[in-house]
């Protein structure tokens, strides 16, 4: 293949070698006929499944002032199905910026405000008798939406956590002894205060890994500041964002998202990447001893389709090595646990990410 795709204007060439060749894209039609061959999207199928993402940006941007960072991880993971955890002290706009995407997008929305003394009864629902027929009658919970914001979802019980963790995992309920599928598309975006530790309870790592993302939400810049002030200091009624995308196209722009080409190579980084979190092999790169965990094949699937969202918000129909390098830190920084050892010499698991992505090969 000597022609290269180029790249969208005003895109930087990151490498030559993962920009395949126009012609090998092409042929989407005819490998959905070729039993086990992979169809591959092309521009056109990119362009046009991606023209709501700017006025998506456009209308959250109205409401939201800066967190870029944050809006692209809220839209990775509605493009890929994936479960989203928000980290960050009061006042950032977490909870804001998941009730603007949500307002933004024709789907059902529920907000859970965590508590402990919730019951696992208050989010999936329960059975209720019927004293005219005598019979139980299912009564669903807050669970059965297309969006659900668990807010301080660190304050809820084991139990209250071990239901949500099916409905994350499988996308089913069970009350009593029927399963309920949930409605498509289902997502959890949670968030949690790492500073308060009264009255909450630390999630569990099964749970932990079933989100795709872990996004830790900084202070704004001082610009961001100022325009923060200009924009909310007012007893004003706030801005409520307009519906600006429907269900139908997400669900349209998850297919594409599943055919961006991902090179061969590149998919032997990811699992280079996910491997040196993993002792022994942490050890070639100064890791022995600091890693205690290393990150489970779900932080593989994971950083591949958050790297073709990434791929997909920039416009291109293939992945490239930055795509990854660039999701890599939200995909594994909750997967990977430090040892004693790098507690005491104040190492964590960002550290631990950084040290594997800035020594191993990009391809």
């Amino acid at each position: 293949m000597n022609q290269k795709a180029a790249p969208p204007m005003g895109e930087q060439v990151l490498n030559q070698t993962y920009q395949p060749a126009q012609g090998t894209i092409q042929v989407q039609r005819v490998a959905s006929l070729i039993p086990g061959s992979e169809m591959r999207a092309s521009r056109e199928m990119v362009t046009e499944s991606s023209t709501w993402i700017t006025p998506l940006r456009e209308e959250m941007g109205r409401v939201i002032v800066g967190q870029r960072h944050l809006l692209d991880r809220l839209l990775i993971a509605l493009l890929t199905n994936g479960h989203v955890l928000l980290e960050g002290v009061p006042g950032l706009a977490k909870t804001l910026a998941l009730k603007t995407l949500a307002n933004c997008i024709s789907v059902r929305f529920k907000r859970l405000q965590f508590t402990p003394d919730m019951l696992p009864a208050d989010i999936v629902g329960t059975m209720i008798y019927s004293p005219q027929d005598g019979e139980f009658r299912t009564k669903h919970g807050p669970i059965f939406s297309n969006l659900i914001l668990a807010d301080e979802i660190n304050r809820a019980p084991a139990k209250v956590q071990s239901a949500l963790l099916e409905a994350m995992q499988e996308r089913q309920v069970t009350i009593g002894d029927e399963t309920h599928p949930l409605p498509t598309p289902f997502l959890v975006l949670a968030t949690q205060n790492p500073l308060e530790q009264e009255g909450t309870y630390p999630l569990p790592e099964a749970q932990i890994d079933r989100f795709m993302m872990k996004v830790i939400v900084d202070y704004p810049t001082r610009i961001e500041e100022r325009a923060i002030l200009d924009a909310m200091a007012t007893t004003e009624p706030m801005i409520v964002p307009r519906t600006v995308v429907s269900a139908e196209q997400v669900v349209d722009a998850r297919h594409v998202v599943n055919m961006l080409f991902v090179d061969d190579k590149i998919r032997d980084y990811i699992v280079d990447i996910v491997l040196a979190t993993r002792p022994p092999i942490g050890a070639g790169f100064d890791l022995n001893g600091y890693v205690q965990t290393g990150a489970s094949p779900r932080a593989t699937i994971a950083l591949t389709l958050a790297a073709r969202g990434m791929a997909f918000l920039n416009g291109r129909h293939f992945v490239t090595p930055q795509d990854v390098k660039t999701v890599a830190m939200d995909v594994l920084r909750h997967r990977v646990s430090v040892t004693y050892e790098a507690e005491a010499e104040n190492i964590t698991s960002t550290n631990v990410i950084e040290k594997i992505l800035n020594t191993l090969p990009v391809p």
